[in-house]
């Protein structure tokens, strides 16, 4: 019987159709969602902890810039960065988070630090960035983190000229052979977004969230719609009171108050018992998963 340790990834959710996207570009997700997929489970398969699974997975794609997360992160609309990123641990319910954070080159790794160094669970701006030197953390230039593309992107929204909004988010949710849960979410923001502005991934219970009796989840999609449906707690609500399975709560989760929350809400999220759901709205969601000694599973569309 093989061994029942799973990971969950997903690096951002868009409403872009196969025209949007050129056959290069999609190889180019793939392999970067491959990548991040072999990074958290070769942990999770020499017996490691979910919370070290989902934070090199994280890990692979904020260095991977094609994913809006670290290296390549949207530009705000002072052509800046401001990156957001939480982790939870669902055995101990510790986490921490960071928001608005500049020069640090991984943020999900500052988000560990302060899970496990502090005794805050969300740290901004210039504090964050002061507690990342404190721990040694890699600091490293802003250039390092902009790319062509999304400075290209903001100068469009600037003249109402972007199509698509960068508003993408990487995360990852697993279950270790311990029967241990972890998620962890990480964000380069908008494109345009406001200086200051903070999304839902830092909020535990709005981006991110985990909890061993129930399930962990990460979410990506429209931040604000996010964070007033507090969808990732809502997902563990749907399950621990409703009695619904992970793929119902899922569901209703980003589908609830729509007459209110208008815009998208995404997520990937995982029970104890290894279920998983993935579920958007949008067009599409970089996703993809692995179970036991399954063979890999990668998405991009819908089918």
């Amino acid at each position: 019987m093989a061994q029942n340790f799973v990971l969950v990834i997903h690096g951002g959710a868009e409403d872009k159709t196969r025209e949007d996207i050129s056959p290069e570009k999609e190889a180019g997700y793939r392999k970067g969602l491959e990548e991040a997929l072999d990074a958290g489970y070769q942990i999770l398969k020499a017996g490691g902890s979910a919370i070290d699974a989902v934070e090199a997975a994280v890990i692979s794609m904020e260095n991977n810039p094609l994913f809006n997360a670290g290296k390549g992160g949207a530009l705000t609309i002072k052509e800046s960065h401001e990156f957001d990123a939480a982790i939870m641990d669902g055995k101990t319910l510790h986490a921490g988070g960071v928001a608005g954070v500049k020069s640090v080159k991984n943020p999900i790794k500052l988000a560990r630090t302060i899970m496990e160094k502090s005794e805050h669970v969300l740290i901004g701006g210039d504090g964050a960035t002061a507690f990342a030197k404190e721990h040694n953390l890699q600091i490293v230039p802003e250039a390092y983190f902009t790319t062509e593309e999304k400075l290209e992107d903001v100068k469009k929204q600037k003249q109402n000229q972007l199509k698509h909004t960068s508003k993408d988010t990487v995360g990852a949710v697993a279950l270790d052979i311990h029967g241990n849960l972890a998620a962890a979410t990480s964000t380069g923001g908008l494109t345009g977004q406001h200086e200051g502005r903070i999304g839902d991934s830092p909020i535990i219970g709005c981006g991110t969230y985990a909890n061993n009796e129930v399930c962990a989840v990460s979410c990506t999609g429209d931040g604000e719609s996010i964070i007033r449906g507090t969808v990732a707690h809502e997902v563990y609500a749907l399950v621990k009171y409703k009695g619904l399975s992970i793929t119902e709560a899922a569901a209703q989760a980003i589908r609830l108050y729509k007459d209110k929350i208008e815009k998208d809400r995404n997520l990937i999220a995982l029970t104890p018992n290894g279920d998983i759901a993935m579920e958007f709205e949008t067009e599409l969601m970089f996703r993809g998963y692995r179970k036991g000694d399954e063979a890999p599973y990668i998405a991009i569309w819908e089918d």
